[in-house]
């Protein structure tokens, strides 16, 4: 059962730290400082962890709190942040140098140094360190500090997105001195170089974040952002009616009540965000890959995007989207439902119907579990899709909202409809959840879905530096996942967001799928303000 965070007030007082007007987050230009330096106030479903990047906080940039050597622009595209210019590398591909911006201050005044880099990136490296990130980082053979300016990575083969992973956030070395990173303070008290610093964190209710006064980029626009935790979306709704937030993530049939409405806007922001059902390969029934391909078939994904979305979102069928040029048209299917392929190949398998009309095959119901989080009203709705188009096909799924504590455990024989995507390269994400090597490891690859061909493609893709070549490795990724139907992909989503009409310097960019403090509507939040 969600815990209902305390009420979070446009009017609350914050500590007199807040009221400072400081610098921009570059690489988008600040405004200047204004009159109009509020607290602004947003409020998103998910709440992390932990605030260290080392430990996964934030880690494509955005996060408010840091900064890395890289961050992206309005179009998503690398820009100069930490390093003075975008690292270079070598014609090999296999050394790549940063050159430190002079005079970057953590948030506490001292001075950012190449050693913050190298222990940040060594951190990460570290077995003893619990982040999911090393397996993104195992190109990386060094990372070293040749004077204090100077960053250099060393990769054990040319990896072609490896700039985009220099947008991980740099943590202070000394702040970790003689302390377990797992367990370090810092991690609910962290210290960054980010637009904005940390004031005070209540777990279940908020986050709290002060400009930053001597900011590298500039001043910021407003003197600060609350970030508000509230994970029932219908709750969330609520307390946007209620004027609480300056700004709010919304379902779709829920952002909808407030279009028209005065003193509100409605954002549509595309992403590269998809939900599917994974099918765990340690279910009997999901093992079958006839009851796999007849619900990719059965689901009607048009449906699912008027009915469930609203219209903002699109069907989806593979883990790629569409506007990436790494896409394979070939895999696309059929948006609506197609039930007469579906009933003819649970046919052809030895499904047949029972009595009750559910299919049966050697004694076993063709039936299983869909499990969704239960405060998430989307999901719910996708679920109970999918178990509308499966009944007419004789396959009997039995949604099951849950905690994620009790779906966790679960994953392994419980299908689930779950939520991934990234706009930034197709090894990001896709690496880690559908090779062998990461099968059964938590949220990587739940449900234990191997393939020699999809291993081999995936790794091809990132250990190749040649376009066409990563192309060709893709496309082949992509294929093979289509005949397998790990997943039944059903949507891409278009992030909506709710607004006040107050709130102005607002620049949606295509998202990704961890879009909760860091990479939201307000990734830029520094150029926001709001009439008072």
């Amino acid at each position: 059962m969600a815990i209902r965070p305390k009420p979070v007030r446009v009017a609350v007082a914050l500590a007199a730290a807040l009221l400072a007007v400081t610098g921009c987050s570059s690489p988008t230009a600040s405004t200047g400082g204004t009159g109009n330096a509020g607290t602004l106030v947003v409020a998103t479903a998910g709440e992390p962890d932990t605030l260290n990047p080392v430990l996964n906080y934030g880690v494509d940039g955005a996060s408010l709190i840091f900064d890395g050597l890289v961050a992206r622009d309005a179009r998503n595209e690398l820009a100069p942040a930490l390093a003075r210019e975008l690292p270079t590398v070598s014609a090999d591909g296999k050394t790549v140098t940063a050159k430190l911006r002079e005079g970057v201050l953590f948030h506490d005044g001292s001075p950012l140094t190449a050693q913050d880099v190298v222990f940040t990136y060594q951190a990460v490296l570290d077995p003893a360190v619990d982040s999911t990130l090393r397996s993104d980082l195992d190109m990386l053979a060094s990372v070293t500090a040749p004077d204090p300016g100077t960053v250099v990575f060393t990769l054990q083969y040319a990896y072609a997105p490896f700039l985009q992973r220099l947008a991980l956030g740099i943590v202070p070395a000394k702040a970790f001195a003689g302390q377990d990173v797992n367990k370090a303070s810092f991690n609910r008290k962290p210290v960054g170089t980010g637009p904005y610093r940390f004031t005070s964190w209540t777990p279940g209710d908020r986050l709290v974040l002060a400009a930053n006064e001597t900011y590298w980029g500039g001043k910021p626009a407003n003197s600060g952002v609350v970030v508000a935790f509230v994970a029932d979306d219908n709750v969330r709704a609520q307390r946007m009616r209620a004027g609480e937030f300056d700004a709010a993530e919304l379902a779709p049939k829920l952002a909808s009540g407030f279009e028209g409405r005065n003193g509100y806007r409605v954002h549509k922001v595309p992403t590269a965000d998809y939900r599917g059902v994974m099918l765990p390969m340690g279910n009997p029934v999901t093992a079958d890959l006839a009851i796999r391909k007849a619900l990719n078939v059965a689901v009607d994904r048009q449906a699912m995007v008027t009915g469930v979305l609203g219209g903002a979102g699109e069907p989806a069928f593979g883990p790629v989207p569409p506007t990436s040029p790494y896409a394979e048209p070939s895999i696309a299917g059929r948006p609506a439902a197609d039930t007469a392929t579906a009933i003819a190949a649970l046919d052809a398998a030895g499904w047949t119907p029972g009595p009750d009309g559910i299919r049966v095959k050697n004694g076993r119901p063709a039936a299983f579990a869909l499990m969704y989080p239960a405060t998430d009203s989307l999901r719910k709705e996708l679920a109970l899709a999918v178990v509308a188009d499966a009944k007419k096909v004789g396959i009997k799924v039995t949604p099951e909202g849950l905690t994620w504590d009790a779906i966790t455990p679960r994953m392994g024989n419980d299908a689930l409809i779950m939520g991934y995507g990234t706009p930034y390269d197709p090894d990001f994400v896709s690496y880690k959840l559908f090779s062998s090597a990461f099968a059964g490891q938590g949220f990587f690859n739940p449900g234990s879905y191997r393939s020699a061909v999809t291993d081999a493609a995936l790794r091809d893709g990132r250990d190749n530096a040649d376009p066409a070549a990563r192309k060709a490795a893709y496309a082949t990724f992509q294929k093979q996942l289509a005949a397998d139907v790990p997943w039944v992909f059903l949507t891409y989503l278009q992030h909506t967001y709710v607004l006040k009409d107050a709130v102005t310097g607002v620049t949606p960019r295509v998202e990704p799928h961890e879009h909760d403090v860091a990479n939201s509507i307000w990734w830029n939040v520094h150029t926001w303000t709001k009439k008072l």
